[in-house]
């Protein structure tokens, strides 16, 4: 439906840095840096200095003071980041969206745009200091050419769609004004990078999200909106932006429904989004509601700016349907207005998912081989991209070696270890595979154990390494490739199981809590600082990384676990029942949005909680343990054997197509 061609003129000369320095002010506003970013720039910042606060006992660095509960009340430009802290900004326009800094950030640009920096703080603060940055700005290849061809929107599936939403009782209100085009992940990871929020569905959901928020020391933005009804039906999502001292009078929202048509097998969304501008009479009952700003077009064109702003645009456009609203009333009686035009927005092609074709590997897997024996049933019960299980398979590839990195408290459960089955079903056909045990440390602890096995193996064998990290064996993996350049000479892909490279909403509470229960009942077969461990998935740390290291080094994969309530254990459905108010597909430790390394090819999701995956707690001896963990049976032997048949050959695939 979407095809991109890219013809790119290489610079024959290696591309210089430029650098720039300068001084930010805390009472400047955004500060013009001068430089003119393009699309694929990259930049590296490094700050130092210190700021003041009259109401803060610590001096202030890049970094941002530590967030205080205090945060939660406070305008800031970035609502997850401490007072104080540097901030940068690409563009100018309303739809621009601020991000954290700090004292050293290494990205590359999104969109093409002015660069600006700021400091975190409400408009209303004045500190005394400065901070001094260094900008090192190196330009990227020029594209010769772009080519970009869309299927054209056919007027009729246009005028399809309502053109107003509904309330429960019939009353027509806000106008149908945007589409989007792309499927529900593509959909989901623009709109989180335009900065746009799920907003909660159910008072219920609120509740949770917002104890949750307090308690992790997030501003809370995501209040419910009224459920309202397009195809006979209420929304799929909602969503918001707001600063969180305004959020209650003032946000940007929409709401979003999928369409049963396709156009050219891509799913279609229709949007309806409006601008809350503080408050208002409802004439259905008297009540108060909020007020809509009556230009609906500049929400329209604002959602446009937001999801151009994230580079994951291939095209925007207008169409008009052919009876278009101009004028009308919505339900609570408010008016707006329009040019009547709807905004189409095209996402960018999801090259990177190749779950149909693992999925076809998979099941064919499990019917044919069946390495974990007896009677499993029907695929598409452990796999959500359930294919044909009638592949030919061929004699497991032998050409690479496995190595297996747990993750955090593997150690601390002595007769279980992670994919044991699948791991001697593998060496018994042959396969060199085997697994590092880690200690609960710090990721960077952890990626030097990782990097000195590698190197150790590394000369008695010239096989190159398939790496497997479940959970926090991920950002383990992932540091031990970035801090270590030569280990890529030894590694031919890096495949992430469940794994928690955005980190975990969930460990954003754990290191307090594990240092409080390790003191309290020690676990005499754990290894390493528990809490220590926790940090390091904290999802502030493993978004600094991210952002510091945003392409992998070698060929990654990324399959997620996600599951539901009546497949997720007892021992983690607190977690599961919090994750799910996101509404998002969750595990109950990682939300997909976390599991799926940045750059990786996407092989879908098992079905399955976040241990089930891969620990096999259901043959423990520990029986309180087993009680727990009571949703754990799961082909964990097939989809090993799967990930290396799929990415063996893919691998060979890249191979033969570069000869």
């Amino acid at each position: 439906m979407i095809r991109a061609v890219l013809l790119l003129l290489l610079v024959p000369l290696p591309l210089m840095a430029q650098k720039h320095e300068m001084d930010i002010t805390p009472t400047g506003g955004w500060t013009d840096t001068g430089i003119e970013l393009h699309a694929g720039d990259s930049i590296h910042i490094t700050a130092s200095g210190q700021l003041k606060y009259v109401d803060a006992i610590q001096s202030c660095t890049p970094a941002g003071l530590p967030r205080a509960f205090l945060d939660l009340l406070r305008a800031m430009p970035v609502n997850d980041a401490g007072r104080g802290a540097l901030v940068g900004r690409i563009g100018s326009s309303a739809a621009a969206r601020p991000f954290f800094a700090g004292e050293e950030l290494t990205m590359r640009a999104p969109i093409a745009g002015r660069f600006y920096l700021s400091i975190n703080q409400p408009s209303t603060d004045r500190p005394a200091g400065s901070y001094h940055v260094v900008i090192e700005h190196t330009a990227a290849a020029k594209p010769m050419k772009m080519d970009v061809h869309v299927t054209p929107f056919p007027q009729k599936l246009l005028d399809s769609i309502p053109r107003r939403v509904n309330d429960a009782s019939g009353n027509l209100g806000d106008r149908v004004n945007f589409i989007l085009i792309g499927s529900k992940e593509q959909v989901q990871a623009a709109l989180k990078a335009a900065g746009w929020v799920m907003v909660d569905r159910t008072q219920k959901d609120a509740i949770l999200r917002g104890l949750f928020a307090s308690l992790s020391k997030e501003a809370y933005v995501t209040m419910p909106m009224s459920e309202l009804e397009l195809f006979g039906r209420a929304q799929d999502f909602g969503y918001a932006q707001a600063d969180p001292l305004r959020v209650i009078a003032s946000r940007h929202h929409f709401r979003i429904w999928k369409l049963d048509q396709t156009l050219d097998g891509q799913q279609v969304w229709a949007g309806a989004g409006t601008h809350d501008i503080g408050f208002d009479r409802d004439q259905r009952n008297n009540g108060i509601t909020h007020k809509i700003d009556p230009d609906t077009d500049s929400e329209r064109d604002y959602i446009r700016d937001s999801l151009m702003q994230t580079g994951m645009v291939v095209k925007s456009e207008y169409m008009t349907p052919t009876d278009p609203v101009l004028s009308a009333h919505v339900a609570t009686g408010a008016e707006f207005h329009s040019d009547g035009r709807t905004l189409l927005v095209y996402l960018a092609g999801g090259a990177g998912d190749v779950s149909a074709k693992f999925g076809e590997v998979f099941c064919s897997v499990l019917k044919q081989n069946n390495p974990d024996t007896g009677d499993w049933g029907t695929c598409s019960n452990y796999i959500d991209k359930a294919g044909r299980d009638d592949m030919s398979l061929a004699p497991l590839p032998t050409q690479y070696r496995v190595l297996i990195v747990p993750g955090i408290l593997s150690s601390c459960v002595a007769d279980t270890h992670a994919f044991d089955a699948g791991m001697a079903s593998l060496k018994e056909r042959g396969v060199d595979v085997d697994l590092l045990p880690v200690p609960n440390d710090s990721s960077e602890s952890n990626a030097q154990i990782i990097a000195d096995y590698l190197h150790e193996h590394a000369g008695n064998d010239p096989r190159k390494y398939i790496l497997v990290g479940y959970s926090k064996g991920t950002p383990d993996i992932q540091v031990a490739l970035a801090e270590n350049p030569t280990l890529r000479e030894h590694v031919a892909a890096f495949v992430t199981v469940a794994g928690a490279s955005g980190g975990s909403v969930v460990a954003d509470l754990l290191p307090q809590m594990a240092e409080k229960y390790m003191t309290m009942n020690p676990m005499k077969t754990c290894k390493g600082d528990l809490a220590s461990g926790f940090r390091s998935l904290q999802r502030t740390t493993r978004r600094a990384f991210l952002a510091a290291h945003p392409d992998p080094v070698v060929p990654t994969y990324s399959i997620i676990a996600q599951s539901s309530a009546s497949t997720t254990s007892k021992a983690l459905m607190q977690t599961w029942q919090i994750l799910s108010s996101y509404g998002m597909a969750e595990d109950g430790q990682l939300l997909r949005e976390d599991a799926v390394a940045p750059g990786a090819k996407y092989l879908g999701a098992a079905l399955a909680d976040h241990f089930a995956i891969a620990m096999p707690f259901n043959k423990s001896s520990d029986s309180a343990l087993r009680s727990g963990m009571d949703k754990t049976t799961y082909p964990r032997a097939a989809l090993l054997e799967s990930l290396v048949r799929f990415v063996s050959a893919d691998l060979n695939a890249k191979q033969d197509q570069a000869q």
